[in-house]
């Protein structure tokens, strides 16, 4: 066995000890005790993978350089990042590793490919990973409310219209220009077309539907990471692309049936393509507000608190205020539970992350299918920001754009207090009937404030 290859088998050893610390980790991640060593692991494991490429690399200052920068990029954004803006953290992240996917076929293309297999990974690899570069930095510039474009606008068409023909370019760029000498340099019209593919890809989709999206665009960083592995041979890059790749996909899958909507529907057609027009755009009597003092007398006697919430509780960092508000009411003798929507914020477990991070126990947190069926069992159900995934509408009226998504039937309770700052849409753009239901009372302000001032009244 020459030096060169035994090198190349320690890295492989090295490489499964990761993978298998990367399994551990992922794992690990889905229980609240665990989530933190299961995050620990996973990094672990990348740090392994990549300190161990140092033994054959030319210029290892190089690689020590990228690491220590990627290392200080990292902690900075950890430390400054508020907890209200991780979806766009996220978001972001997902198009740097397509970032760097794109580059690595780049550069693989330019070494030139060896057959039509590789040719065909490099083209696949480029597609994927500008795709989701651009797309992602536009579902940053959605969620931080950056970039307002209707679906409908000439921008929007302009771009859709791109990605539309960068798919069979794509496939002409595969199958076609291995065998013949183009007149043009298909490969430079194949970067532009990608990278504003991935704009045209994004845009016309919903801020109602951003969740989903940031899941599939997370997936799509994995499949990239994934054949680039295959293009470099390396089989850590393979097994942590795939583990990402086909646990983003499975999450999108969940997160589209929790809408009752097909991925199809969710990336192509969106909320607006009700067949129907729906009153639930317009005000539907008067709303009943509630002051601090009363809503404080209604919780006191209450024997079931259901806490839904939403993005409005990000936005006003209200998590750790409405853990104690809990606690308080369990102090009280009253039974309470969370009641946790899929898609509700803006990125896959937007809630779960916040309510842990005001370490609310993880046995209180339910999904809709828990708590729907006792729901008129309820005396008091706190909607706290949440909007689109308690409205009626969807199991109401036939006609609205989101009829057949399951919510959280909040409605269904005997009384229901909904914490907004006004009386504006969610985020899908459509009106909620359940302000206007008799048995809601609307306590009007910031949500922390208002939580807030609730906490006291129990106090004093």
């Amino acid at each position: 066995m020459t030096f060169l290859s035994e090198i190349t088998a320690i890295q492989n050893i090295i490489y499964i000890f990761s993978s298998i610390l990367f399994i551990t980790g992922i794992k690990m991640l889905g229980k609240e005790d665990t989530a933190v060593k299961g995050n620990f692991f996973s990094a672990l494991a990348m740090f392994v993978a990549v300190s161990i490429t140092l033994i054959d690399v030319v210029n290892p200052i190089v690689l020590l350089s990228g690491i220590a920068l990627g290392a200080v990029i990292g902690s900075f954004i950890a430390l400054k990042v508020k907890m209200t803006s991780i979806p766009e953290m996220v978001a972001l992240f997902n198009g740097f590793g397509g970032l760097a996917t794109f580059l690595i076929a780049w550069s693989e293309f330019n070494s030139v490919p060896e057959n039509l297999f590789q040719h065909i990974l490099v083209m696949t690899t480029l597609y994927i990973g500008g795709v989701t570069f651009t797309g992602s930095l536009v579902a940053y510039a959605k969620l931080s409310e950056k970039i307002k474009i209707a679906k409908t606008s000439i921008i929007t068409k302009i771009f859709t219209t791109i990605f539309y023909i960068s798919l069979p370019f794509l496939l002409y760029s595969i199958f076609v220009t291995p065998f013949m000498v183009t007149s043009f340099d298909f490969f430079t019209v194949l970067l532009i077309l990608t990278l504003l593919g991935g704009i045209g890809f994004v845009l016309p989709i919903g801020g109602g539907d951003m969740p989903v999206v940031i899941s599939l665009l997370n997936s799509f960083s994995g499949i990239a990471a994934a054949f680039a592995g295959l293009l470099l041979l390396n089989n850590v890059l393979i097994v942590a692309g795939s583990l990402v790749g086909a646990s983003g996909l499975i999450l999108t899958v969940i997160m589209a049936k929790a809408m009752n909507r097909s991925i199809s529907n969710i990336l192509f057609v969106g909320y607006a393509s009700s067949s129907a027009s729906s009153s639930s755009s317009e005000e539907q009597g008067e709303v009943s507000p509630i002051s601090v003092s009363d809503a404080y007398l209604i919780l006191e006697s209450a024997s079931s608190v259901l806490i839904i919430p939403g993005y409005g509780m990000a936005v006003a960092q209200a998590q750790h205020v409405v853990r104690e508000l809990g606690e308080l009411l369990e102090d009280n003798g009253t039974e309470v539970k969370y009641g946790i929507h899929p898609v509700a914020g803006r990125m896959p477990g937007h809630m779960n992350v916040l309510l842990a991070e005001a370490n609310v126990p993880y046995d209180v947190l339910a999904e809709p299918d828990d708590v729907n069926p006792t729901m008129d069992a309820v005396d008091v159900a706190v909607v706290i920001g949440a909007n689109d995934v308690v409205n009626p509408s969807a199991t109401e009226e036939p006609g609205s754009p989101i009829y057949g998504m399951p919510i959280i039937e909040v409605h269904n309770a005997k009384t229901v207090f909904v914490l907004k700052r006004s009386m504006s849409s969610g985020f899908a753009g459509v009106q909620n009937p359940l302000f206007f239901k008799q048995n809601t009372r609307m306590l009007f302000g910031d949500a922390k404030e208002s939580i807030g001032g609730l906490v006291s009244e129990f106090k004093d």
